[in-house]
């Protein structure tokens, strides 16, 4: 068969088919043109999630009758006077978006200049272009895309159900919205939960207005502002709290110059910067924008233009880990408000079934509310004032424990009792705080040995007996694989023939414990973080993993009786140790109940 020049019609239909594949990609390429047009408002409205219709109305610079006509022509383009694909400072550049949709679809554009005295209109259909015509119009641009895919209509079975390709379009204006807080954003029709935000300051108290409207009106209060540059890049954003998380990755929000991005190499950053303080099934909510110059960066590697390709990838990613990091690291033993707000949800709805039931409620409360007795078995070393947990524990009721005037003033109160062993109960000026005592001495022993790797390594012992801890063949080959790198955590180990290792040093705060059992749990650890890092994966990453459970065997567990002092020491350390707000799983180490909330739920306002 001959070769043969496609007709341009066709030729349209197939660019379509790369830049259009749904209706979110229509009102995508509609949007980002208003933006680059100057708009300070945009309306969208859909009908059956885009298909019948699509409507956006911008307020924007408009276009003259000549530009008009070029607008809807292959490759032109207003945003690219100089035609230098390595500096490209608009949205919006390819110059295929109108003349895709026409081919495809009914477009309908009616647009006038703020100097111009009427307005000029185009109707495309099925790649057909008609003629540019005086038109009554405001200000701005308004298109009309109708019966989309509607020449195609292969297409059309690709789509998914109007309420799946509405929720699509929302998304994607949502993204848009967020990474463009000074433009006022609308959206109504179908299956939308529709909005209108108003435009706001390009500050950060504006920029935090917009994000809690788009991720919740609980995220500014718990947000951290990050800032930081590196070598011609600026990082910028707010980032969630720790435990302030979700169950898909639907929260992270990311752009580039302005333009949101879903790219796997700054994905990938967030997730490193957070492995560390959520847990590995559930995801951060942020918004971060990476600002450079545009030659830094190249924005044309994707037709949807969702992924970018920066000129030094290494430098971004950890521009952005080590940002992350350190906004969370400032954080200190922050929580979620949203803790205390679920516990009481709780509360409330064992009253609420107390009083369905016609019941009183009928506390479980101990005969003798004490706090303690001597404790066995464990081995702990002070540190940083942190009382010795070996040490014997007088009995001591709650209601004689007095609260220091000064201890009330700090963030985590005054300790004023221990329930079942495990709760630590504090006492603030505002209202109460619950600390897990093994969930938050964890976090403490975890960050003070990774503090320690850091400065001089982990101080090791040498056991006068090497202990001989029996594995599975696969776990003492792991570990033997490791074994140079376990070394610098102070756990010095060799082979001691087929399925067993023997552990010459142990951590100088670990060398009390339980070695056999710490040696297999490390096996364990390295195992999982092999898992979710690969073998190519960090390996400060897979050491984080081990230090984890190195904390995990000396912290104070669940079901250990504390002294009075000893629990203020505990709340003390947490108030200065970063990242104390979670445990090494992610999950809350406290919760913060405010005196105005307990209240309301006893009726008492």
């Amino acid at each position: 068969m001959s070769v043969r020049r496609l007709d341009p019609v066709l030729v349209d239909r197939i660019a379509a088919g790369e830049v259009i594949e749904r209706p979110a990609a229509a009102v995508k390429e509609l949007v980002e043109n208003a933006i680059d047009a100057g708009a300070r408002a945009i309306a969208v409205t859909i009908a059956a999630g885009g298909r019948e219709l699509i409507r956006v109305v911008d307020d924007g610079s408009g276009m003259t009758p000549e530009d008009l006509a070029l607008a809807v022509e292959r490759h032109a383009t207003s945003k690219l006077p100089d035609g230098d694909l390595f500096a490209i400072k608009s949205l919006g550049f390819r110059g295929e978006a109108l003349p895709s949709i026409g081919s495809v679809a009914r477009l309908s554009i009616a647009t006038r200049r703020h100097d111009a005295a009427q307005g000029s209109g185009l109707v495309v259909e099925a790649g057909e272009k008609g003629m540019v015509r005086p038109v009554a119009a405001a200000i701005g641009t308004r298109i009309e895309v109708s019966d989309l895919f509607a020449f195609t209509p292969a297409r059309l079975k690709f789509l998914k159900s109007d309420r799946a390709e509405a929720q699509a379009v929302s998304e994607m204006l949502r993204r848009l919205a967020i990474a463009h807080p000074e433009i006022r954003f609308s959206l109504e029709g179908e299956h939308v939960s529709p909005f209108d935000w108003p435009a706001e300051a390009q500050r950060d108290d504006g920029r935090l207005r917009r994000l809690g409207r788009a991720l919740g009106r609980d995220f500014p209060e718990n947000a951290l502002r990050l800032d930081a540059a590196r070598e011609g890049f600026h990082v910028t954003g707010f980032a969630g709290l720790p435990t302030f998380h979700r169950g898909t990755s639907a929260g992270v929000h990311l752009a580039v110059n302005g333009r949101p991005v879903r790219d796997k190499l700054l994905l990938s950053a967030v997730r490193g910067a957070y492995a560390d303080v959520v847990p590995s099934d559930r995801h951060p909510v942020l918004f971060l924008d990476v600002a450079c110059d545009p030659r830094l960066v190249d924005v044309n590697v994707h037709p949807a233009k969702s992924e970018v390709r920066f000129r030094d990838p290494a430098l971004v990613r950890g521009l952005v880990v080590s940002g992350l990091k350190a906004a969370l690291a400032e954080a200190g033993h922050r929580a979620t408000t949203t803790g205390g707000a679920r516990t009481l949800e709780a509360f409330r709805a064992v009253f609420a079934g107390a009083a369905n039931m016609h019941a009183p409620l009928r506390p479980n409360l101990p005969e003798t509310p004490a706090w303690g007795a001597p404790a066995t078995g464990f081995d702990a070393r002070p540190q940083q004032g942190f009382a010795d947990f070996a040490a014997s524990s007088a009995d001591a009721r709650a209601h004689l424990a007095e609260a220091s005037p000064d201890a009330l003033d700090r963030p985590l109160g005054a300790a004023r009792a221990q329930l079942h062993e495990t709760y630590i109960v504090a006492q603030t000026r505002e209202g109460v705080v619950i600390v897990d005592q093994h969930a938050a001495h964890e976090r403490l022993v975890y960050e003070r040995l990774k503090a320690e790797r850091a400065k001089t390594g982990i101080a090791s012992q040498p056991l006068l007996l090497p202990e001989v801890v029996e594995l599975d063949h696969v776990d003492a080959d792991r570990l033997n694989a490791a074994a140079d790198d376990l070394a610098t955590l102070g756990l010095r180990l060799e082979p001691f023939g087929p399925g067993a290792v023997l552990v010459r040093e142990a951590p100088q705060q670990l060398a009390g414990g339980n070695l056999q059992k710490l040696v297999r749990d490390v096996a364990d650890a390295l195992a999982d973080a092999l898992a979710e890092h690969g073998t190519a994966g960090s390996l400060e990453r897979r050491l984080d993993h081990v230090l984890a459970t190195m904390a995990c065997h000396n912290s104070v567990r669940a079901g250990r009786r504390l002294r009075p002092e000893e629990m203020d020491a505990l709340l003390r350390e947490m108030e200065v140790t970063p990242n104390s707000g979670q445990c090494n799983h992610g999950r809350p180490t406290y919760v913060e109940l405010k005196l105005g909330d307990i209240e309301k739920l006893f009726g008492r306002r």
